[in-house]
């Protein structure tokens, strides 16, 4: 295959999870790819090693996340006025706006959910095994970092139902199983002001605002409190617009990312069982291979920024404007930084992988969370599946180009 045969935008290719070959082509021979795309986009161009991730997304001054956004879709000024959150915020806002929960998800701000997350995953754990045979989305990979969401935000556990499906119908906007309106349809223009193009968001805003109403003025210690009765240290309070898509972000990132990693990690012990019988006799490597199960899981594809200016890369120009997609799932399979980058290997050391970003002003605000979540689910997990766990079915991975899911994952434990 030559780079001219590759097209990032085809949605089969990652559906069919069929894209990793292409990344290893454009990896050797284009590192960096322009992408046709079909109208109204204009194309990108595709950086997919490792350093070229670190690059990118260190330097919001050349490559910015402000100007168009963080996603492929091209915006007019309207929708990017509109739809913009933290994500899509670069400087001193930026940053404003990221200290305003940061200390939620630093280690010392997490250390008092450990019980509660040791508790949680036992319960969400034995529900899912007493039925011997279940879909580990559903049962496990979905249900347990929701809760933890909703535990954060001070909401009832039955509403978690709720948070799981407005996440799968907005982050799912290109699959036709989990999107109301799908993002390329002309339907979806009646959409184009809301994230993702998707109705789903309405119902997230209503459902933020109720809370904030709720919280407003009080003392409270969830997310939502900290949002409505702080003022960011730049001195601008949050508007209405600032609020509703910063609830909305906390609700898909809290739930989409690390329900996708927890699910691809269980598959591939499930596909390399020798490296499940060595987590199982040696339980104390399992916090080092959250690590290895981070890289591998990859479960954002890429972000998007936007060039301010006309900058020189591998003997080409991109030019200001042009959009600059990096591909994280690639860099973490770049066998110039990871050994043998297609083995699973719990005992791998050093993986430096780009999963949360590679530093910079966006790095993963809930990466320690995330990491917590991993090591403590398959710390209790594992020991259970001492009589084995297989597949009983065909894995469904969700149709998209962003997120790396899997959406169906039949399993049978003895």
């Amino acid at each position: 295959m030559r780079p001219d045969d590759i097209d990032l935008g085809d949605l089969d290719v990652f559906e069919s999870n069929q894209a990793w070959p292409l990344f290893d082509v454009l990896r050797e021979q284009e590192p960096l790819h322009w992408n046709p795309e079909p109208t109204p986009n204009h194309g990108f161009w595709a950086l997919t090693r490792h350093s070229d991730v670190a690059l990118v997304t260190r330097d919001e001054e050349t490559f910015s996340s402000e100007v168009g956004g963080a996603n492929l879709e091209e915006l007019d000024d309207e929708q990017i006025d509109v739809r913009k959150s933290m994500l899509e915020t670069d400087g001193a806002r930026h940053w404003a706006l990221r200290r305003l929960l940061q200390h939620q998800f630093t280690p010392r701000g997490l250390v008092g959910y450990e019980t509660f997350l040791r508790g949680l995953t036992r319960s969400t754990i034995d529900a899912a095994l007493a039925k011997g045979e279940f879909d580990f989305v559903k049962e496990v990979s979905a249900d347990f970092p929701i809760r933890v969401l909703a535990r954060m935000l001070d909401v009832p556990d039955d509403h978690t139902d709720q948070l799981i499906e407005w996440g799968n119908r907005m982050v799912g906007n290109t699959d036709p199983d989990y999107a109301d309106v799908l993002a390329d349809s002309a339907e979806s223009e009646e959409f184009r002001l809301l994230p993702f193009r998707s109705p789903a968001a309405l119902e997230v805003f209503e459902y933020g605002f109720e809370l904030a109403a709720q919280r407003k003025g009080k003392d409270g210690d969830d997310l939502v409190s900290k949002l409505v009765n702080q003022v960011p240290e730049d001195g601008l309070p949050l508007s209405e617009r600032d609020f509703r898509n910063y609830f909305l972000l906390l609700v898909v990132a809290g739930n989409e990312t690390t329900r996708h990693a927890i699910s691809h990690s269980m598959k591939a012990l499930i596909d390399h069982p020798d490296q499940l019988a060595l987590l199982q006799a040696e339980p104390d490597r399992i916090p080092g291979a959250v690590e290895e199960m981070l890289r591998w899981a990859s479960p954002v594809y890429h972000f998007r920024r936007t060039a301010t200016k006309d900058v020189e890369l591998y003997d080409r120009t991109v030019r200001a404007g042009d959009k600059v997609v990096v591909w994280f799932a690639s860099g973490n399979r770049d066998d110039r930084v990871f050994e043998d980058p297609y083995r699973f290997d719990v005992t791998r050391t050093k993986v430096d992988h780009v999963t949360f970003g590679k530093g910079g002003p966006h790095f993963c605000l809930g990466n320690q969370l995330a990491r917590m979540e991993i090591r403590i689910m398959f710390e209790e997990l594992i020991p259970r599946l001492s009589g084995g766990i297989a597949l009983s079915g065909d894995v469904k991975r969700v149709r998209s180009n962003f997120v790396n899911g899997i959406k169906k994952f039949p399993v049978t434990v003895s």
